[in-house]
């Protein structure tokens, strides 16, 4: 029977809005008063606002729960997936487990040493080159000068940056970043390797290679991986058990593909035409609200949310912006549950964009001729640009549809879901 490696009990982490003080007598009393009276703080930065949205999370003493009574316990080797919307409290988590924050209350237990890919540049010391930061961070998990050398070739042919190693590690950029810091955390031989989404950095040829890598370290070497990512497939393919937290709390840990089922099937709140109210939905910093309405449209050009394999299909978005958009540009993506893109498309591609000038409002409409999707669940992306270079505003997973078989080929055999994702009309000879 696996040891356990790792045994959180009752964690939780608070946090308390304003706590931080303005460094003046001064402006902590304009604070303190404008609070009083219900007015914005004068002295916030100019994308304070945000303390608004954050506090329809805290309590009424203006306490955030990151974490609230977390128990768990993780066996050696085992590679556990931590899946959750963003703010469910599970990079805190991490910085928890990796002592990069001191719990609130709770107790954790730690066999072994750890080693983090937490953020772009964590644990490097800016000034030093990429192959002082190699030894520092060995020295920081306690190995010797002679360990740390038999590793560095292998460690600098798996980063890829060896041309880089005598250049102080301020001058990379993140990406090397990422290559070097995933290539100390995994050769270093920690017993515990927790990785967080900063992966997503990578181009797609090194976060294939750190995933192997990943799979690699618990199955060959008997090592225990924590991995946080948002990248569902991922998650189903290395992990053996997954945890999902929501608010803070556990509310699931099971196996990997149960959990990451239950995560997608919670994953927003369609209505009957599958829709999520662009209105209503949140964006990110920096986007406007200009997406009014997105839905699907069957042959019969009824809305809905289910689409047959072979027939045509609509994909509608209605928008509405305060001032013209120049060149306007719609686009839309279309992905499976485990977030994997199947195809994208936008009206520039197409038609070569909008030839008659300005757009303030409109609705575009993209025909499918013949959706050739195996039967499966998948999610509408949709997106407004301007010029075809400047996005103005994206919802991401805001229609959920599914697609049901049909005899494609006339033959009355259908594929399944594991053969592929897509039919491709041909005919073959056998000679």
């Amino acid at each position: 029977m696996s040891k356990v490696v790792i045994a959180v009990e009752g964690l939780s982490k608070q946090y308390s809005l304003g706590a931080i003080s303005h460094r003046t007598f001064q402006r902590d009393l304009q604070s303190w008063w404008a609070r009083r009276r219900g007015k914005d703080d004068p002295n916030l930065p100019v994308d304070g606002g945000r303390r608004k949205k954050m506090e329809q999370f805290a309590d009424e003493n203006g306490i955030i729960h990151a974490l609230k009574d977390v128990s768990f316990e993780v066996k050696q080797g085992e590679v556990l997936g931590i899946i959750g919307k963003n703010g469910a409290g599970k990079s805190t988590l991490l910085k928890i487990l990796s002592r990069v924050t001191a719990p609130t209350s709770g107790c954790v237990k730690i066999k072994g040493r750890i080693g983090s890919l937490l953020e772009v540049g964590t644990g490097f010391h800016p000034e030093l080159t990429g192959r002082e930061n190699i030894y520092m961070n060995g020295a920081i998990l306690g190995m010797k000068k002679k360990e740390i050398d038999r590793k560095l070739d292998e460690i600098i042919d798996f980063s890829g940056v060896e041309r880089f190693m005598y250049t102080p590690v301020k001058r990379y950029s993140s990406g090397m970043f990422v290559r070097l810091a995933f290539a100390v955390a995994a050769h270093l031989d920690p017993e515990i390797l927790v990785v967080d989404e900063v992966l997503t950095v990578g181009d797609a040829e090194f976060q294939r290679k750190c995933l192997g890598k990943m799979g690699d370290v618990s199955r060959k070497e008997g090592r225990t991986v924590l991995f946080v990512s948002h990248n569902m497939a991922a998650v189903k393919n290395i992990c053996d058990r997954g945890l999902r937290v929501e608010l803070g709390r556990i509310v699931q840990n099971d196996a990997v593909a149960a959990v990451v089922a239950d995560y997608l099937s919670n994953a927003g709140s369609p209505n009957e035409e599958g829709l999520v109210s662009p209105g209503m939905m949140p964006r990110e910093r920096g986007y406007e609200h200009i997406i009014t309405d997105v839905w699907i449209e069957n042959k019969e050009g009824l809305r809905t949310r289910t689409v047959l394999s072979g027939e045509p299909m609509k994909i509608c978005c209605a928008f509405s912006s305060k001032k013209p958009i120049s060149n306007c540009g719609v686009g839309f993506g279309v992905e499976n549950l485990y977030g994997e893109r199947i195809f994208s498309l936008n009206n520039y591609m197409v038609s070569g964009g909008d030839k008659k000038g300005s757009l303030s409002s409109g609705v575009a409409e993209f025909r499918i001729n013949e959706l050739l999707l195996l039967q499966n669940s998948y999610s509408l992306t949709v997106s407004i640009m301007e010029n075809g270079t400047t996005t103005l505003d994206c919802l991401e997973r805001v229609v959920r549809f599914d697609v049901l078989s049909a005899d494609i080929y006339g033959t009355g055999i259908l594929p399944f879901p594991e053969q592929g994702k897509v039919y491709v009309r041909a005919s073959i000879e056998i000679r």
